[in-house]
This record gives C-alpha cells, structure tokens and sequence, in this order.
C-alpha cells in the first residue's frame, strides 16, 4: 500500500475513535470490490438529507492517495449523520485521479462505510467525461468499486459544435443511462463546463429516463429547482424509480439537490429534497441540523442557522478544495493538501480560512 499520513482522529467527536476500527488493505478493497449487482442502487435508495462530496486525501510528500485519512473522513461523516456521501466530485479531485485510482477511493469510502455499520448509506461517484464511452466506462468502474449511484456532468469541451436545442445532450445522457449498470444523476454546474447551463425543460426532459433518478443544481437557480421538484414530485407521486412507493417526505421518485450549503433552507422551500454541498465536508452536523431545524418547523432557528452556514460557505467558496483542506487541517487535524499543480495555501492563507471557519466549527462543537 502506498505510504500513508498518520492523521488523528477527529477532535470532539464523541462517537469514538476510528483508529479501533479493522479495514482491509487498499489491495484487497481494489481487487474484492463488495459491489457485484449492478442493481445494488435500489437496496440504498435516495433519500431526502445532505449528502457530502467528500475530499480525497493525499501523502504530502508523494501525493500518493492516503487510504486511512479517507477511512477516517467517511466514518466522521457517516457518524454525524450524513445522508450519503459522494466521490470523484469537484472536492474529491476527480481530474486528478487515475481511473484506478477512482476505483481505489470509491471501493475504500464503501467498504469503511460497511465496517462502520452502515451498510445502508448510499455512495454516489461522479462519472462525468467528454465522451459517451468513457462516461459509461467510468460508470461500470464505479459499480464495481461499489458505487450505488453515478453524478454525471454534461460534456462541454466541443459544446460549440453539438447539435442545437441541447439534442447532444439530451442524447449523451440517455445513451448513458441506457448502457449504466448504476441510475444517473444529472450534475448542473455551470462553472464547472464552460457556463453550460441545463435548462429545467431539459432536466426534465431527462427525468423520465427510468435510469435517471435525480439532479444536483449547483447553478444556484431556485426558481429552476422549485420547476423541477414541482414537475417530479406530481409525475413519481405514486412510483419512485429509485425502489417502491414514492413518499416525498420518505423517499422521492426524482431527488432534486441543492449543490451548496448557502440556499439550504431557500432550495427546501422551493421543494427540494436536500443538499449535496462540499461545506458538510468541514461541518456536518451544522448542515444537518439546518434541514432539521426547517422540517421542524422552528424557521427563525433554521434562519439564524442558515445565516452562518453561509458565511461559513462563504469561506469554503471562496478557498474551493484548497481551502476547504486547509481549514479542515486547521479544526480537525487532518485534511492536507490538494494535488499539484493546485498551490498549497501559505500561512497567511491558511489563518485567514481557519479564522473564516471560525463562527462555524464554534456551532458545530455545540452540536456534537
């Protein structure tokens, strides 16, 4: 196995140590991936919570991948109550993995989630490539790591020559979803592909692929999400596509995410299900208490709580991956660094993310 940091366990997480818990080698979690049905999506549905694109973590010498500090991450996250966590995203570096490489996080985030006891937590893995054939590679590698669920962006390196009306890529991904052996869930992130923006009209379009089962809009658009949930929640109101009966409270037909942690509350008014938000990364239980707070009821606590989620997001933000691991290295005692050629913070950097976490880390010690 490649060399390793020897990361602490997290600071004020009374749940216990990770360091007491048995994992295989980062060989066997390759070679004995747990997933082998490609339908293993419907026995761990989506549900409606936050779920975290989680970071991948690195040797600061060799930049080798760092397997214990991913089985501590996932085990904190999945201990303070996340829905479900996500890999090879824009946070999990993804464009600077190896496919084997993606195979080696997805199968060790799963199988630490499966000795931890929770089995029943979902892994979603981000899929997206240029072409239709490595898109679906990338999808049967996901499955076989153990993925439930892939989160797919639309390609856009060509986007000038693709055919008018979003047809190319309308037909991209429902040559995936057809050819997948896990569901599709569509990735909007403007930011990420050239200001590519999918329309409600074509996500909606998409959502009546039966493999295609939901949306994450990073775009920031309620008025969009509040289309979508509304349109999807009338349409699955009698069968979900993910497993059984749809109950939107329970389980939706179709998820509709939020894709960050700052319109939490906003994108739950408009009808959502949640957040996918990188944020959740460095405060988990803020994140979730949030959406409890909203579905309580108590909307002046949720909004005071919103409030400095944000300015915590604010943060995360502005820092991107370089700055959500600074801060986590500086609050929890792990995190490290990202992969070349992404620069590693200076000190004065670094103090300035952790003092921009500060307000948040404080009300998320308060909620441990």
């Amino acid at each position: 196995m490649a060399p390793h940091v020897d990361v602490p366990s997290p600071a004020g997480d009374s749940t216990g140590s990770e360091d007491k818990l048995s994992f295989d080698s980062a060989t066997s979690l390759r070679l004995n991936g747990v997933h082998t049905d490609g339908e293993i999506g419907l026995s761990r549905p989506l549900m409606p919570g936050v779920y975290v694109p989680t970071l991948c973590f690195f040797d600061p010498e060799t930049e080798d991948i760092d397997t214990d500090a991913i089985i501590r991450h996932t085990v904190r996250l999945a201990r303070a109550g996340v829905t479900g966590i996500a890999t090879q995203g824009s946070n999990g570096e993804a464009v600077h993995l190896t496919h084997g490489e993606r195979q080696l996080v997805t199968a060790t985030t799963r199988s630490a989630l499966d000795q931890a006891g929770f089995t029943h937590v979902p892994v979603i893995v981000g899929c997206g490539a240029q072409s239709v054939r490595e898109t679906i590679e990338l999808c049967c590698e996901a499955a076989d790591a153990g993925g439930d669920y892939a989160l797919v962006l639309p390609p856009s390196y060509y986007a000038t020559l693709f055919a008018p009306s979003s047809e190319t890529i309308v037909r991209y991904f429902t040559e995936v979803a057809d050819a997948s052996p896990i569901p599709i869930i569509i990735y909007n992130f403007p930011g990420a592909v050239n200001g590519m923006d999918l329309s409600s009209d074509v996500v909606l379009s998409l959502a009546e692929h039966p493999g295609i089962v939901g949306v994450k809009l990073t775009c920031g658009n309620t008025g969009k999400l509040n289309r979508v949930a509304a349109a999807t929640r009338s349409s699955s109101s009698s069968t979900a596509k993910n497993g059984g009966v749809s109950d939107e409270k329970k389980q939706p037909g179709f998820l509709v995410l939020a894709g960050s942690a700052d319109f939490t509350i906003q994108s739950l008014i408009a009808g959502g299900h949640g957040i996918l938000a990188g944020l959740a990364n460095v405060a988990p239980r803020a994140c979730i208490r949030t959406v409890e707070l909203y579905e309580e009821g108590k909307m002046a606590e949720a909004q005071r709580m919103q409030e400095i989620v944000s300015r915590g997001d604010w943060t995360a933000i502005q820092g991107g991956v370089v700055g959500v691991k600074s801060g986590l290295q500086s609050w929890m005692g792990y995190g490290g660094f990202a992969r070349s050629p992404l620069p590693r913070p200076t000190g004065e950097q670094a103090k300035a993310w952790k003092e921009g976490y500060r307000e948040l880390m404080a009300l998320e010690k308060t909620l441990l």
